[in-house]
């Protein structure tokens, strides 16, 4: 099972009703497409001083999951996929970063702090 996260971050602060929007279209096309077999979305918790970080500062966040490799590299060319991502960039441009991984557990982290 892998895992892809994408961090998510529009340009300009997006109205609740159109992020709501926005991932409620990305999580359809990706449910329907037969691919993904898990899809979950949250909110961005902003912090104080967080605008001054010279980072990509995440909108939302968006992660899926597929059964392997093959499922993944299908998962981005499903069927509507880039005409939706067209269709929400000339309305709202934003930026992408995003990590293909195996699925992370709390287990992972608590091993490797000290």
């Amino acid at each position: 099972m892998l895992e892809h996260t994408m961090i998510v971050a529009f340009e300009e602060p997006l109205p609740d009703a159109e992020l709501d929007q926005y991932l409620a279209d990305i999580e359809k096309v990706m449910l329907d497409s037969g691919t993904v077999r898990s899809f979950v979305a949250r909110r961005h918790i902003a912090v104080p001083g967080e605008e001054d970080i010279p980072a990509l500062v995440a909108t939302a966040i968006v992660r899926f999951t597929v059964a392997d490799r093959e499922a993944l590299a299908r998962a981005f060319t499903v069927p509507g996929l880039h005409e939706l991502i067209g269709r929400w960039q000339a309305r709202h441009p934003y930026r992408v970063g995003y990590a293909n991984h195996e699925p992370l557990t709390f287990s992972d982290f608590t091993a490797t702090s000290g």
